[in-house]
């Protein structure tokens, strides 16, 4: 069955929120069984301390445990007058048919009839007092209760032999000598217990475990409440990107989602929204580009089919000229399909690069005397600056620096006007080389500085179909450089035109 991530995060925040209860509520627990277990062993070692001291007081004023043996209810009234002060104290002895006279004293409690054989028996003074024996009982928690004698404290004599003790002592019971003129006259025991000696504890003990019980009820109730409103606020911005995503990928580029916060789903939406942004330019490229392909390839196909059909109709003689003319739109044609597919094959990764050591300063300075020629029949002075150490060697494609160095003087050739002039400078830093070519006017306008290594892109102010091409040159200049782990950039020259710096690192150091 398929469950919706709304109640799966609303069963998931609800089985922690359980979890945590049902943690809190046992160690709670346990923690309450335990800490008021310690407070009765503080009580009763604090009671068993004051015990100890009062049956020490009594044994030396006799020398011997006559007064317990012939009165036994001395042994009960010291167990509650050496309670702590503020504590509890267990009642005193009362007559079966109604309370005791102050100064009365209770009977012996000797053997009475036999008892059953399965009856609870207390060892005292010796004898054996059975649950259904004797005419009187000690009401409390340190009395006969209910007809059992209910009490943690124990006395033995010097021989370990039973005064006040149940008939059969645990091994682990607590003993404590009793001390006369430095010799053990007895021991004072504490039996082990584990559970609450009488029903006010119990009680007690039970009330905490429903407060617990219902503290643990009204969380989970809680929770319950406030997991499954949190869970759908919490998918709401989830549920808006999954909309939005299936906007995006039916091809609405412009969808955007609201940023609401700035967790990780605020920053999931700020993604989104950079993601459309940059598919939304990108298809708005990719139509600019083949409008601008459309219009490139157009143009020298119009010309052609208009000379061939003058030709035809017999407007225009196919004469050298004729045929000139149209090998010259052949040409640039040509020369657009092979600028397209070197374009191409450089952003596929596909462009060959045979790279090894070359001498930079070598490379451009022959490249620049083979344009010797062309830039002085446009009247376009020349100024070198290339350092000729050896010194500038870089890991690269001869044939694509060439390419790269062509294309660049092909845009000045183009651009620069007749009677201006080129500089050219190579310059070696510590770990790279520096390549700075600036020409004279016309100059590049500040908003088409950033864009002149875009594809396609030309300042219409001063480049033409006519004179330059079609805006491929400094695109695929760039690829060359950016192959070669380079930078490049274009700036306002101080000669009024066009300045390029190229940034290529050295393999060694200058």
């Amino acid at each position: 069955m398929k469950i919706r991530i709304t109640y799966r995060l609303f069963l998931a925040i609800l089985a922690v929120a359980v979890l945590s209860v049902v943690s809190m509520f046992l160690i709670g627990r346990w923690s309450i069984d335990r800490g008021f277990r310690r407070y009765m062993d503080n009580v009763e070692k604090t009671q068993l301390v004051r015990l100890a001291g009062r049956l020490e007081t009594g044994y030396a004023a006799q020398e011997s445990w006559d007064f317990l043996k012939k009165e036994p209810e001395q042994w009960f009234r010291l167990i509650a007058e050496s309670f702590p002060e503020g504590h509890l104290r267990p009642p005193m002895p009362m007559e079966q048919g109604g309370p005791r006279e102050p100064d009365q004293r209770p009977p012996f409690i000797g053997p009475g009839p036999p008892p059953p054989e399965d009856s609870r028996r207390f060892v005292i003074n010796g004898s054996r007092i059975s649950s259904h024996g004797g005419n009187r009982r000690f009401i409390g928690g340190m009395g006969i209760n209910g007809g059992q004698i209910d009490n943690h404290f124990i006395l033995l004599d010097e021989a370990k032999r039973p005064l006040f003790a149940p008939p059969g002592i645990p091994s682990n019971a607590f003993l404590k000598p009793l001390i006369y003129k430095g010799r053990t006259v007895g021991y004072l025991g504490l039996l082990p217990h584990r559970r609450p000696p009488d029903e006010l504890q119990r009680r007690f003990l039970k009330e905490q475990g429903m407060a617990l019980s219902l503290v643990a009820g009204t969380l989970v109730l809680l929770a319950a409440s406030f997991s499954l409103p949190l869970a759908r606020r919490l998918i709401r911005p989830i549920k808006a990107l999954a909309a939005a995503t299936d906007r995006l990928a039916a091809g609405e580029f412009s969808t955007r989602v609201t940023v609401i916060s700035t967790d990780e789903l605020g920053q999931l939406a700020r993604g989104f929204n950079s993601l459309a942004q940059t598919l939304e330019k990108n298809e708005q490229t990719r139509r600019q580009w083949v409008a601008d392909i459309s219009h490139e390839l157009r143009t020298p196909l119009a010309i052609l089919r208009g000379e061939v059909e003058a030709i035809q109709d017999g407007i225009r003689p196919a004469n050298p000229d004729s045929i000139d003319s149209l090998h010259g739109e052949v040409v640039r044609l040509e020369r657009l399909v092979n600028d397209l597919y070197q374009l191409s094959l450089s952003d596929l990764g596909a462009l060959t690069y045979r790279k090894e050591e070359l001498e930079l300063e070598i490379l451009l300075s022959s490249v620049l005397t083979s344009y010797r020629p062309q830039f002085a029949a446009r009247e376009i002075a020349m100024e070198a600056d290339i350092p000729q150490d050896g010194k500038t060697v870089v890991f690269g494609d001869p044939e694509r620096m060439r390419q790269l160095f062509a294309n660049l003087f092909d845009n000045t050739l183009k651009y620069t006007d007749p009677g201006g002039m080129i500089a050219v400078r190579l310059a070696c830093r510590s770990e790279s080389v520096t390549i700075d070519i600036e020409d004279s006017a016309p100059g590049v306008p500040n908003s088409a500085i950033g864009r002149l290594f875009e594809r396609l892109y030309r300042v219409e102010a001063s480049r033409n179909r006519a004179a330059g091409g079609a805006g491929l040159g400094l695109a695929i200049c760039r690829n060359i450089v950016e192959a070669h782990a380079g930078a490049i950039e274009a700036r306002h020259s101080s000669l009024g035109g066009l300045w390029i710096r190229i940034e290529l690192p050295l393999t060694g150091r200058c």
